[in-house]
């Protein structure tokens, strides 16, 4: 009797021990980060983030962070995008994100537009190797236009920080992000969700920077003419002013102590952005379709996709503020 005793209280421990490790593995998603606002490089005046009340996309009646910038990067220097002749080095000019890589718009890149698109219609310098580039804000207005023309074929396109001097935006994040159980496209393109409705920016850098939708390449490229980004991804419109259409490790990151992958910022529901890939080189496996993920640290989580994809997330899987 006293080893039948002891096996069936050995039975029940090992039962109530497998169930609880079950249990775990199929646990819900519990730990949620609120926005971590002093993680913003924020001036008091160029770059501002204060709390307001918002309501989100779900319904929500929660707090925001009401984020004011002008874009402009304090980490990092802007530019520069144009190198000037097809001698120059990577120095002087900046990348392209072509196929999924990165190239470095330097002099021999420009010289090689021709062969690099199989079209001979590029030929973007002249007899003496000058590049021909856009030099000022009526050229950089008129290079950007959809319906650029004959006029502006072969240019190099380059907008200054001096154009955007009066620029500021103004977005909101919520404090406590709120996890949907559906996903969202985002607006003018982009993830595989239904609907429209969400913002068509990613989210914000720490530098204030907006991690922008993806570049419209093939409109550009289409006119016949290149609007690189600068070495840390981006590049400026006289309407969007400075920001992002990739993340190459050059602005404000804060690294992890488990190695994870490195964070860059917040997507606009929220939710912390992340490297492509952790401090030993490796991506994530498991992303759903936004490119987000769960971990016990820091919650659900968005990784963004590789510099050359010209991409950060898909879509968005929290509540956003209306």
């Amino acid at each position: 009797m006293k080893y039948l005793i002891i096996t069936i209280v050995l039975l029940s421990y090992l039962f109530s021990t497998t169930s609880c490790n079950k249990g775990s593995e199929n646990e819900t998603e519990t730990v949620v980060k609120d926005v971590d606002a002093s993680l913003f490089l924020t001036d008091g005046t160029n770059f501002t983030v204060t709390t307001v009340p918002c309501t989100l996309s779900d319904g929500t009646v929660t707090d925001c962070y009401e984020i004011v910038t002008n874009g402009v990067p304090t980490d990092h220097t802007m530019g520069p995008w144009c190198p000037d002749n097809i001698t120059d080095d990577a120095s002087k000019g900046g990348i392209w994100l072509e196929g999924g890589k990165v190239y470095d718009v330097d002099g021999a890149f420009i010289q090689n537009m021709a062969t690099f698109y199989n079209d001979n219609t590029w030929l973007m310098y002249d007899s003496t190797g000058n590049i021909y580039t856009t030099d000022s804000q009526t050229d950089c207005a008129n290079a950007a236009n959809p319906n650029v023309g004959a006029a502006y074929q072969n240019y190099c396109v380059e907008c200054l920080p001096s154009y955007i001097t009066n620029l500021t935006h103004t977005y909101l994040i919520p404090v406590k992000p709120v996890k949907l159980d559906q996903y969202a496209s985002f607006a003018m393109g982009g993830g595989p969700g239904g609907g429209s409705t969400v913002p068509s920016n990613r989210g914000i850098a720490f530098n204030g920077v907006v991690f922008d939708a993806p570049a419209p390449t093939n409109a550009i490229l289409s006119a016949y003419t290149l609007a690189p980004f600068d070495d840390a991804g981006g590049h400026i419109n006289l309407n969007a002013g400075y920001h992002y259409h990739a993340a190459t490790g050059v602005s404000t990151k804060v690294s992890q102590a488990d190695g994870h992958a490195a964070m860059i910022g917040y997507a606009m529901d929220g939710h912390g952005l992340y490297e492509a890939v952790d401090a030993d080189g490796n991506a994530p496996t498991d992303l759903d379709a936004c490119r987000g993920h769960y971990d016990e640290t820091r919650g659900y989580h968005y990784h963004v996709d590789e510099a050359g994809k010209n991409n950060f997330i898909n879509c968005l899987h929290g509540a956003y503020a209306n």
